[in-house]
């Protein structure tokens, strides 16, 4: 479907990546809009991309000229340099927003590729987190030289910090490296750019803090990622939750026991009318919309967790 338009208001915006392949090489980014039917990513390409940076949560956004894609059984917007974005526009309004919807899953259930998938788990390990800088026109990342950063893009730029935090979440299934950028770290943390920024020049400061994470129980909103160097995948959040309601937690333990109830009385008669042991199926895998292009957290080989909720304080 072709020279699509749509209005809707921003309910999550997405850092931009830079991607590389055998035929063409270029920068896009994502962001989640809704409206009172529902929500859908919006993928922005080129140089539409640079326009993440001026977005934010509840802005009201037309989208002209763009086209629909099916990627993984779902659909989303794609808008190029022939399409526009208009951020604000005047007489444009929007209802309430349907909520987004993710699937609770056990960690021992992630697959690569799942998106909007909700994980409840404890933090076990945590590292440093990590800085870099970045272009404050297009979020891609700068490069120094003599003293200024340079922007493929934009040429010499003031460039600013964008940060990248992981930790290792357990949920007594199984265990998960999360990647965590800019924004859900400062959720994560409950803390500004500026605080978090100034555990750049002061790693110390941050020590209590990683402290403080540890044993925590969190909930993950994202999608699963392959990390291809160390064969592995990966949670990225696109939401997080630093403390998950207990009331929620325990009436969704309440209205899953009369299903787990029913599948093992199920389970039961099948194993009494066949007189063999019945077998669970295996876990569905989720297939949904994901950008073309995967990127993998900032990872290095060399890179040792600086807590670990198995090992007492010195």
């Amino acid at each position: 479907m072709r020279n699509v338009e749509i209005a809707a208001k921003v309910q999550q915006v997405f850092e931009v990546r830079e991607f590389q392949t055998e035929t063409r090489s270029g920068k896009v980014g994502s962001f989640i809009v809704g409206d009172e039917t529902g929500t859908i990513r919006v993928v922005l390409w080129g140089s539409q991309a640079d326009k993440l940076s001026q977005l934010k949560e509840n802005d009201i956004i037309k989208v002209q000229s763009a086209y629909v894609k099916e990627n993984r059984g779902r659909k989303e917007v794609h808008l190029g340099d022939q399409g526009s974005l208009d951020i604000n526009p005047e007489g444009e309004s929007i209802g309430e927003v349907k909520k987004i919807n993710s699937t609770r899953k056990s960690i021992n259930e992630l697959a690569e590729n799942m998106q909007d998938v909700e994980v409840l788990g404890t933090v076990v390990q945590v590292y440093d987190i990590k800085f870099f800088d970045v272009c404050p026109e297009c979020g891609k990342k700068t490069l120094p030289k003599e003293g200024s950063a340079i922007c493929s893009q934009h040429g010499s730029v003031t460039s600013t910090s964008s940060y990248v935090f992981n930790a290792i979440i357990d949920d007594g299934t199984g265990n998960i490296r999360a990647a965590f950028f800019r924004k859900q770290v400062e959720n994560l943390l409950k803390k500004s750019q500026d605080e978090i920024v100034e555990f750049r020049d002061s790693a110390e400061k941050f020590e209590q803090v990683k402290h403080d994470l540890l044993g925590k129980q969190i909930k993950i909103v994202g999608r699963v990622n392959k990390n291809m160097m160390f064969d592995r995948i990966e949670l990225i959040a696109q939401l997080v939750f630093p403390d998950p309601d207990p009331e929620e937690e325990i009436k969704r333990l309440q209205s899953e026991k009369p299903a787990e109830s029913s599948n093992q009385q199920g389970s039961v008669q099948e194993s009494t009318d066949t007189g063999s042991v019945s077998s669970q199926p295996a876990p569905e895998t989720e297939q949904s919309q994901t950008d073309n292009v995967q990127q993998s957290p900032v990872s290095e080989s060399s890179e040792k967790p600086m807590f670990n909720i198995d090992k007492p304080d010195s």
